[in-house]
């Protein structure tokens, strides 16, 4: 195996300085392409034993919300926390390299990292936060899937399989082309994820789980290989840093219960287990709620893929989201432009061309852009009794063209 080239150390907060266009996710924003970190099923725990579950299942992760600084005195000053420094990231396709990482971070595979929150970094989370990525150029020049995971690990274990414990998707983006040898190389992402606090915060989750961050990247170097000068027989692909930021400008969200429901998952209208049947694009989840509560939201995560022609990531779609046969969403991704992200794609593509196109060119025919983020949805549901309830996702009109394409699911409630 060719090793890579020694690559510069760059501090993760002066990047942070230098980044003056960040992309942001409030409720979350769209994009992607590529393919996505394979993610297993998740279980399902109630209170603090575990329990059935998953998609269709039931159960609950439980426990008391409530952050931040004391109410007496002057709020605490803002955090800025790292949690992983420039990580490389190699072919998605490839063996798992035995490449050296840093100490405490382990390697799932090629594209997902994951290291655990120490007790000192949790003590600084306050009550609100936002999730901050920072991808690098090295050897691949197309632009891939990216995920921010949290794992609920049992506690005290050094390393665990990620398909076999409780995790979330907690943001999603996509990298723009890059050619490393070309500034920027560097992309910025940013996401509102206050609604983690009260999960890392949780008495009853910290007594029996760590919480660990996932940093997924997937890249394949082959065209980079013979495109871009230096990445001859290279397989490293990308740099990912993570940091948290957090402060005290808002309270804390009160949330006590948390449902993993899905992660990664396959939703389309063709692959068996899909959707709810071949030919449909609808995706129902079955849960149950361990208690009456007095507010209760659903946080989804979808992206539309299939590059071929006439594929899905091409047609921007109505997804129609209901609650126990509710409509609690309606949604068409996409952004009015994609021409803010243009300077992170210095590798020429088929997707911005040579010339800057109209707002109405790119609504046309965009459901994300290269270096943005993919929407973080937030769907409020409000008070909800006890027992079995259902969330359906519909997408009546996609066609998945020669049967191809996806468009990958991810799902949690948060109740009260």
């Amino acid at each position: 195996m060719n090793r890579r080239r020694a690559i510069p150390y760059f501090s993760l907060l002066a990047l942070l300085a230098a980044c003056t266009n960040e992309q942001r996710s409030d409720v979350g924003t769209g994009g992607g392409t590529g393919t996505s970190e394979s993610t297993g099923s998740t279980s399902a725990v109630t209170g603090t034993s575990a329990g059935s579950g998953g998609t269709g299942g039931s159960g609950s992760t439980g426990g008391s919300g409530g952050s931040g600084g004391s109410v007496d005195g002057p709020p605490p000053e803002p955090e800025e926390v790292p949690v992983l420094e420039n990580i490389t990231f190699y072919d998605g396709y490839a063996k798992t390299v035995d490449e050296p990482i840093p100490d405490g971070v382990i390697r799932h595979n090629n594209s997902l990292v994951a290291t655990r929150l120490t007790d000192e970094q949790l003590a600084k989370i306050q009550t609100t936060l936002k999730v901050r990525v920072i991808v690098g150029a090295l050897c691949d020049n197309y632009d891939r899937l990216g995920s921010v995971n949290l794992a609920l690990v049992p506690k005290g274990a050094k390393t665990y399989v990620s398909g076999e414990v409780d995790r979330i998707e907690v943001a999603r983006f996509v990298t723009p082309f890059m050619n490393m040898n070309k500034q920027p190389t560097t992309v910025p992402y940013e996401w509102e994820a206050s609604n983690l606090v009260p999960i890392l915060k949780d008495p009853d989750l910290l007594t029996d789980y760590d919480f660990w961050f996932e940093l997924g990247i997937f890249g394949v170097p082959y065209a980079a290989n013979d495109e871009v000068p230096g990445c001859d027989g290279r397989n490293d692909t990308q740099l990912g840093s993570l940091l948290l930021h957090t402060d005290s400008t808002q309270e804390a969200q009160d949330f006590s219960v948390l449902l993993p429901l899905a992660i990664g998952e396959e939703f389309n209208n063709y692959a068996k287990g899909a959707s709810d049947k071949v030919g449909t694009t609808r995706k129902t989840v079955s849960f149950e709620l361990p208690a009456d509560t007095q507010n209760a939201q659903l946080v989804l995560i979808t992206s539309n893929h299939g590059a071929n022609q006439g594929g899905e990531e091409y047609i921007r779609r109505e997804h129609y989201v209901y609650v126990d046969g509710k409509l609690a969403l309606q949604y068409k991704p996409g952004r009015k432009s994609c021409e803010p992200f243009r300077k992170y794609n210095t590798q020429g593509n088929g997707i911005y061309g040579q010339s800057p196109l109209s707002d109405a060119k790119w609504q046309s025919f965009s459901n994300w852009c290269p270096g943005d983020v993919i929407d973080t949805r937030i769907v409020p549901w409000g008070a909800a009794s006890a027992g079995k309830h259902e969330f359906v996702i519909d997408v009546p009109d996609a066609t998945f063209t020669g049967g191809e394409g996806n468009f990958p699911f991810s799902l949690y409630v948060q109740a009260q």
